[in-house]
C-alpha cells in the first residue's frame, strides 16, 4: 500500500523547536553521557578485558533468579536488538561465561545462563567498574545531586515506557 508523500514546509511549521536553553541543555546532557559511557567502556576494557556490553549481560544474569533470563527479556533490560544481543551471546558462550538453554515451554525461546566463569569474571570485574563510576560520574555531584540524577532518569524512563505502552499519546 502506498504512503502519502511527507509535506516537508508542513512538518518544518508545525515543529516544537527547541530553545536555545533547551538545546543547550540538551547538548550538555548529550555530551555528558556520551562521555562517561566511553571513559567507563575505556576504564573497565583497559583494567579487565571486560566490555561494557558483556558487563551488562554479566550483571543483568547476576541478578535474576537462578542466574538465567529469556534471551527476549535480557535484550529488552539490555536495550538491545534481539539479533546484537544473539551475536554477544555467542561471543560469552565461546569464551564460557554463559550458557545458551532451550526454553522448555516455547521451541522458539531460549534462556541465557551465568555460568561458574561468568560470575568469576563477573566478580573480578566489578570492583573496577565501580570505581570508575565513582571517578567519573558520582566524584562529580554532590550526594544530592547525585539522588537527583537517578530520579530524573527514572522519571524519563517512565515516560518512555508509558510511551511504548500506548504509542498514540
Amino acid at each position: 500500500m502506498p504512503t502519502a508523500p511527507v509535506d516537508a514546509t508542513a512538518t518544518l511549521r508545525t515543529t516544537r523547536w527547541l530553545s536555545a536553553d533547551e538545546q543547550r541543555h540538551w547538548r550538555a546532557y548529550l555530551e555528558a553521557n556520551l562521555s562517561v559511557m566511553r571513559q567507563l567502556e575505556s576504564d573497565l576494557s583497559a583494567e579487565t578485558g571486560v566490555h561494557m556490553s558483556e558487563y551488562e549481560v554479566l550483571v543483568r544474569l547476576s541478578e535474576a533468579p537462578g542466574n538465567r533470563l529469556r534471551m527476549s527479556e535480557l535484550a529488552d533490560d539490555t536495550v538491545a536488538s534481539r539479533s546484537r544481543l544473539s551475536h554477544q551471546i555467542t561471543r560469552m558462550e565461546s569464551a564460557g561465561v554463559v550458557r545458551r538453554e532451550a526454553c522448555p515451554t516455547d521451541r522458539r525461546g531460549a534462556f541465557a545462563v551465568l555460568t561458574a566463569v561468568g560470575g568469576e569474571r563477573l566478580a573480578a570485574a566489578a570492583p573496577y567498574h565501580v570505581e570508575s563510576v565513582r571517578r567519573v560520574l558520582t566524584d562529580a555531584l554532590t550526594p544530592a545531586e547525585f539522588a537527583q540524577l537517578g530520579d530524573m532518569s527514572r522519571k524519563v524512563l517512565a515516560h518512555l515506557s508509558a510511551r511504548k505502552a500506548h504509542p498514540s499519546t
